[in-house]
């Protein structure tokens, strides 16, 4: 067996404004809740690898991993593995954003699989990534969309 999830959101915010907030790597710790700290660790072309770090969970251990992240802006799709992966065989995700009437539809697809040591198992994780993906998403629209708001509130020099 092995894990699959996707989930979405419709932020109401320009497509530019999702696309540059959600790859801006080095700021994840401020739009996601779950990520302490990022460290990017190579830049080459559209590609960019970093070490991930969560703060601790509810036994106080600190989950941390490497991944690497490949944007392709034409084709408004990122590309994003797990280089260390931990407790995952592998673990594959792809963002996909599409404008839309409402603003900018967001869609993370993840393809994974735990390692057969593992402390939990496929569906396990497939529950939990659709219960935090949700949660996540849910904060990243709610962050966005105060920018998108703060952007339009700024006059401009024409004003």
């Amino acid at each position: 067996m092995t894990g699959h999830t996707q989930n979405e959101i419709t932020i109401a915010a320009p497509v530019d404004l999702v696309w540059d907030m959600t790859n801006d790597v080095e700021s994840w710790p401020q739009l996601f809740s779950e990520y302490a700290s990022v460290e990017i660790m190579s830049r080459e072309g559209n590609r960019v690898t970093f070490r991930l770090t969560m703060h601790p969970d509810e036994n106080g251990k600190v989950w941390s991993w490497v991944s690497e992240r490949e944007t392709d802006c034409d084709a408004l799709s990122v590309r994003a593995r797990r280089i260390e992966t931990g407790p995952f065989a592998y673990m594959n995700i792809v963002w996909q954003y599409e404008k839309v009437p409402e603003g900018t539809r967001m869609v993370w697809t993840q393809d994974f699989a735990m390692k057969p040591d593992a402390p939990v198992d496929d569906a396990w994780m497939t529950d939990n990534i659709n219960r935090n993906s949700k949660t996540q998403m849910a904060l990243i629209r709610d962050r966005i969309e105060q920018a998108a708001m703060e952007r339009r509130a700024v006059p401009t020099l024409s004003d």
